[in-house]
């Protein structure tokens, strides 16, 4: 009896220990691995939630950092946002009056001016044939002979003796078979002077070669923001004084202006891009060299009501010299450039162009936006 009942508590103990009172053995283990999986499922969509938001604020910040520090193009300099005193006050440029305050956003601007190099890749990879190359229009031209209806450009010769500054068609002669090529005549060429900036260039042209490089002409706002390097209506892009420490900071004419240039500075007609200290911006021959084109028409009064943001120049252009023919905007002046004749390379000065037209002494460079 006794044996009975201890083998009947022993088997009361086992089901007191070993039971599940919720159910059996197996539906406990299922339900346990059931609950498992749900936690396990609510933790990956946490993490889920967590890393997605994560990376949005990630590209978020990539894209605060890229409008505060843009990725470099290559050979450009970032010109940053910023207010300036624009024009020049002095009495010799009433067309760069009166001096008003500008706000430009940044941009990239190309450190120097295009080069020979650089222009015949672009011609290069597209076959592109400049205003200069090709046969003039004779309905543009209807008083020209036929035997002068031949491509050419505008060539800069110094005359044998001396002439009246107020004669410049003495020192300006068209050019047949003058371009790009061949700055000084079909007996011309670039040998050594691929560094060289491009010249025999019309604003079409500079245009076409900016659309291709993925890039812009600079406003004319923009092309003396960048020219100033961050001084506030300094004379010249370098400061107040000429010949700093007695030396020249830019390619334009010494000596007699247009016969004897004493090529003090070391060059006779243009330089190699880079030749002189760079501004405070980093930017090179921002004065002299060559004449650079601007995206913005021409006109005398366009100071006059200008405004404050960012501006793109007029809708039109007038030049009350030639009231028929529509200018576009140069600046920079050119290595012709001389206190005794033309002192347009000072940072404020304006310069104009007909837009067809191209000449021995200009060039350009391009800019470019942040976005």
């Amino acid at each position: 009896m006794i044996s009975l009942l201890s083998e009947k508590n022993i088997n009361i103990h086992k089901r007191n220990h070993m039971s599940n009172p919720r159910g059996s053995p197996s539906k406990a283990n299922h339900d346990h691995a059931v609950a498992g999986k749900r936690a396990e499922h609510s933790h990956n969509r946490h993490r889920l939630i967590v890393a997605t938001f994560l990376c949005a604020l990630l590209a978020a910040l990539a894209l605060t950092l890229l409008d505060i520090f843009p990725a470099k193009p290559t050979a450009m300099v970032w010109i940053p946002s910023g207010e300036f005193q624009m024009g020049d006050g002095d009495a010799i440029f009433p067309d760069a009056r009166p001096v008003h305050k500008v706000h430009v956003n940044g941009f990239w601007m190309d450190r120097t001016e295009v080069t020979n190099a650089q222009f015949a890749r672009f011609v290069e990879a597209t076959g592109y044939v400049t205003v200069a190359e090709r046969q003039p229009d004779a309905k543009e031209f209807p008083d020209a002979p036929p035997e002068k209806l031949v491509p050419g450009s505008i060539v800069f010769t110094p005359p044998d003796k001396e002439v009246s500054l107020d004669q410049p068609l003495s020192w300006w002669r068209w050019v047949a078979g003058a371009n790009w090529r061949h700055p000084e005549g079909p007996h011309s060429s670039l040998d050594g002077r691929e560094s060289h900036p491009v010249v025999h260039v019309c604003w079409y042209d500079a245009q076409a070669y900016a659309k291709w490089a993925g890039k812009r002409l600079p406003t004319e706002a923009e092309w003396e923001y960048a020219a100033r390097g961050g001084l506030e209506q300094k004379r010249y892009c370098w400061g107040d004084e000429l010949l700093p420490g007695g030396k020249w900071q830019a390619n334009i004419w010494q000596g007699a202006f247009p016969r004897a240039n004493t090529k003090e500075d070391g060059f006779e007609g243009t330089a190699p891009v880079g030749s002189f200290p760079p501004n405070g911006y980093g930017l090179f021959d921002m004065a002299g060299n060559v004449w650079e084109w601007c995206a913005d028409w021409y006109r005398p009064d366009t100071y006059t009501s200008s405004p404050v943001l960012d501006p793109r120049g007029p809708d039109s252009s007038y030049d009350p010299n030639e009231p028929g023919l529509p200018k576009r905007v140069q600046r920079g002046g050119s290595f012709l450039c001389s206190d005794v004749y033309c002192i347009r390379y000072r940072p404020g000065a304006r310069g104009k162009g007909e837009p067809g037209s191209a000449a021995s002494h200009i060039g350009f460079r391009c800019a470019r936006s942040a976005k």
